[in-house]
């Protein structure tokens, strides 16, 4: 049972497909066994259940060390998406729990900072891909899985029509799958890396010595927060290009690891960390770790096919803002910084903004009403909704 005193939550929509209901369960902090699980829509009875962590016989469990698995984390955060053609179910999975000492569970910990393609009649996995092997920055792979069609070039130098899912991940690199076999395609930094130089010919990524979470204080490229988090990127079919907000010049000390026992319903975590930004947290940085880069909010643009940068729109404070793109060419965002705005898709130019008096941590939504068009974006507690002038 997934019993909320254990640390048990959910924190997304629902997501529904067909005759079931799917969600994930949250709470990877506390040292629960992260899972997946479809409903039927008319009496709620469970109609199957994936776990993020495999037990004991199940493919993956031997990459966790003893019995870590059984508080391994692992959990959900956000919705995944459903390809209908394929019928299969995409999901983010967060990371390993402690977050910042991976001593007591060697191993790549699968599934943790994976995506994981499911059945969505059965649950059955089908495929996955770890983005993050044996994760000890707390690099949860909750980003939205954006599914698109492009052309692509393969191996042998021919550019076919593949079905691809896109991914702008929290550590920091921007992929390119193949979503009907899982096969990795493409993987390049979007923000500044430095916890790993590339990846090997089946797509691991290839960690850098030293790169670790240790007492002393460790500085990693990205931070905490991630090149990116929870906020949803966008794709659009007519500029092909991908966009998500981004943390730059954003990193983290890791001050302390700490052994940990697990105590059920307490957070277990394995150890802390502050940020290498001047004064955040409340607190600063030892002299030997600290870095002059301060961080910044930014969208930045993506050609969806090799991951080259094409523009920049650059804020004076992060951003946690969702990205919304229009067959007009016109990407709608906002920040920290109290604005909801809108650029030119193809350029990054900045076209319109409003003050809204508040943080825009959500991601904009339109429609239309008796042909009117509008969008609409939360900031701070209220809701603002704008069209064109009549």
């Amino acid at each position: 049972m997934a019993k909320a005193e254990s640390g048990y939550a959910l924190t997304h929509a629902p997501l529904v497909v067909k005759d079931k209901v799917i969600v994930g369960t949250a709470g990877g902090e506390f040292g629960i066994r992260g899972y997946i699980a479809a409903y039927d829509v008319r009496t709620g009875k469970e109609a199957w259940r994936f776990y993020t962590i495999p037990g004991p016989g199940e493919p993956g469990h031997e990459t966790w060390s003893g019995d870590s698995w059984k508080t391994g984390g692992a959990s959900i955060w956000m919705t995944g998406s459903y390809d209908p053609d394929l019928n299969l179910t995409y999901w983010g999975t967060g990371n390993p729990g402690p977050d910042y000492n991976g001593d007591a569970r060697r191993g790549d910990n699968l599934y943790s900072d994976s995506v994981v393609a499911l059945d969505a009649d059965t649950g059955k996995l089908k495929w996955y891909y770890q983005f993050s092997p044996h994760d000890e920055f707390d690099y949860d792979s909750v980003q939205v899985p954006v599914l698109a069609d492009l052309t692509w070039q393969g191996k042998d130098g021919q550019k076919r029509p593949r079905k691809l899912m896109l991914w702008a991940n929290r550590n920091g690199l921007f992929y390119a799958l193949d979503r009907s076999t899982g096969e990795f395609l493409m993987g390049k930094p979007f923000v500044e890396v430095t916890w790993m130089n590339g990846f090997d010919e089946k797509g691991r990524p290839m960690r850098l010595p030293g790169k670790v979470a240790t007492e002393q204080g460790t500085l990693i490229f990205p931070g905490n927060h991630g090149g990116t988090n929870w906020n949803n990127p966008s794709f659009s079919p007519r500029t092909g290009l991908f966009y998500v907000g981004a943390w730059a010049g954003y990193s983290s000390t890791f001050v302390k690891r700490t052994e940990d026992e697990y105590s059920e319903g307490r957070r277990y975590v394995g150890g802390f960390q502050r940020s290498s930004i001047p004064g955040a947290n409340g607190a600063p940085m030892p002299q030997n770790v600290r870095t002059e880069q301060e961080g910044y909010g930014t969208i930045r643009a993506l050609d969806a096919t090799t991951g080259e940068r094409k523009w920049e729109f650059k804020m004076n404070d992060v951003t946690d803002a969702g990205i919304l793109t229009t067959a007009s060419d016109l990407v709608f965002s906002g920040g920290r910084e109290g604005y909801f705005f809108a650029l030119d898709a193809r350029n990054g130019q900045l076209l319109w903004k409003a003050a809204v008096g508040g943080s825009v941590a959500s991601g904009p939504m339109t429609y239309a009403v008796n042909g009117r068009q509008y969008v609409a974006v939360t900031a701070g507690n209220s809701l603002f909704t704008f069209a064109l002038r009549q």
